[in-house]
């Protein structure tokens, strides 16, 4: 088994696309890899899973215990070759002073070695005190090697091989020189998603050539290379499907769902039905409806173009249907979305009118703390505080001032910098995006919820 975190100096290095041209390179040899992205992100995991061929996982400090992680990890890694974690921002990067959420830790935690990609542009002796001062910092973490990214050409790569050489120890794995035909496209929130770009399988194998030209694939896998096993934990038995449906719209629009969250739906015996937002005219036959978050205002014409799929989707939640809508799924839910002055009507079931910002409006982890209002909610039971994430540029205003919300907000922005998670009949529709961990067991409260409804609809029908 081979096992490794890909980590930088600091962010927008290029260690996403050295990590997923790594994946696919060593998926070409007929390595089973299996990729893995730190904290709280689905962009970085779309593509990651598309160039693995196996559906990344996240990790993250905020939302799972150690104990957590490290079943989370062996997992979902003990039948492949190749254990690929993929960093966020830099490798001593974190919230707190004593760095317990970076990278660094996430390495120690699962005894990671690390190889660090730095962007060498203007560099020539100046990498050494760089590489020499990340080993210095931290001397229980073994930095395995390095690649250097975007070098300026062959006399620039000569002269850092020489300085790395010459005043360090640790190993060059590659020197990936400055190409237009690596980048992958960025916009607001960052890379644009896999499930949006219609050339990613054809943009992902062109970056596994030039990284397999440039990265000693051989020597990477020497310096990763284990004797240690993963044991997964004991499953966790299935509940029997009592055909129960969630439709789920999985389209250009809205492609941001965790994996775990829909293997512990399905775990929950419910069949999920996709839809898409931007094709289909009905909504599917089904019990219950997941929007999660996405790029919504990025095809505000082809939603509002699709006016029947709108009008059903509003008429079967006015009529009870249980729903719930994260971040770009609430923002279609509402009357309208304004971005770069256009506004376009959407689904009309949120009372309320959405405009994109230029900057974000809430960014990062939140703690939220359900309310009375919250649907979900069993009576009598007391709920703990909630930890889980926001990244949106948008606002929502208007809203009628009787508005309900299922979330009070002890960190974080939500709606209003004191409340999130907005409640209509059956719906929960919130800018927080929970993710199925052992401090939040949402989709088992959402199966639950939709159901007790279907059973109250089948009663009043007798």
């Amino acid at each position: 088994m081979h096992r490794l975190l890909i980590s930088a100096a600091h962010k927008s290095s290029g260690k996403t696309t050295l990590s997923l041209g790594l994946a696919a390179a060593l998926r070409r040899r007929g390595l089973a890899v299996q990729p893995y992205k730190k904290g709280p992100d689905y962009i970085d995991p779309l593509w990651l899973s598309l160039a693995a061929g196996r559906r990344c996982r996240n990790l993250d400090f905020f939302l799972s215990p150690h104990e957590e992680i490290r079943a989370q990890f062996a997992t979902h890694g003990f039948d492949a070759d190749v254990c690929l974690v993929e960093g966020n921002k830099g490798l001593y990067d974190g919230l707190d002073l004593q760095g317990s959420n970076s990278n660094a830790a996430l390495a120690r935690l699962l005894d990671l070695p690390v190889v660090l990609v730095l962007d060498a542009r203007g560099m020539t002796r100046g990498i050494a005190p760089l590489i020499l001062g990340y080993q210095a910092f931290d001397r229980d973490l073994r930095i395995a090697g390095v690649i250097l990214n975007r070098l300026g050409g062959r006399r620039h790569e000569a002269k850092l091989r020489a300085v790395i050489e010459h005043y360090t120890d640790v190993p060059v794995l590659g020197a990936v020189h400055e190409d237009a035909h690596l980048g992958l496209v960025e916009r607001h929130l960052g890379l644009m998603p896999a499930n949006e770009a219609a050339a990613a399988g054809s943009l992902v194998d062109g970056i596994a050539d030039r990284v397999a030209d440039q990265v000693d694939l051989d020597r990477l896998l020497a310096i990763s290379r284990t004797e240690m096993r993963l044991s997964p934990p004991a499953p966790v038995p299935a509940r029997p499907a009592d055909g129960t449906r969630i439709a789920i719209a999985q389209d250009a629009a809205f492609g941001f769902y965790y994996a775990d969250d829909l293997d512990a739906l399905a775990a929950q015996g419910v069949e999920l039905v996709p839809f898409d937002t931007l094709r289909d005219a009905a909504l599917p036959a089904c019990d219950g409806l997941f929007i999660g978050g996405g790029f919504p205002e990025c095809f505000l014409a082809g939603l509002e173009a699709n006016a029947p799929l709108r009008a059903a989707i509003r008429q079967a939640i006015e009529g009870g249907l249980p729903a719930y809508a994260e971040c770009g799924g609430l923002m279609y839910l509402s009357r309208s979305i304004a971005w770069r002055g256009e506004r376009r009507e959407m689904a009309g079931v949120i009372p309320g009118d959405v405009a994109m910002h230029d900057r974000p409006v809430g960014r990062g982890y939140v703690i939220l703390q359900p309310t009375a209002e919250h649907p979900w909610r069993e009576p009598g039971t007391e709920v703990p505080t909630l930890h889980a994430h926001e990244f949106h540029y948008s606002a929502i205003s208007g809203l009628p001032a009787g508005t309900r919300y299922a979330y009070a907000m002890r960190r974080g922005h939500g709606i209003d910098g004191e409340r999130d998670g907005i409640v209509h009949r059956n719906l929960l529709a919130s800018y927080t995006h929970l993710r199925a961990t052992a401090g939040c067991d949402w989709p088992e409260k959402f199966v639950r919820f939709v159901r007790r409804k279907k059973a109250e609809r089948a009663s009043a029908a007798v």
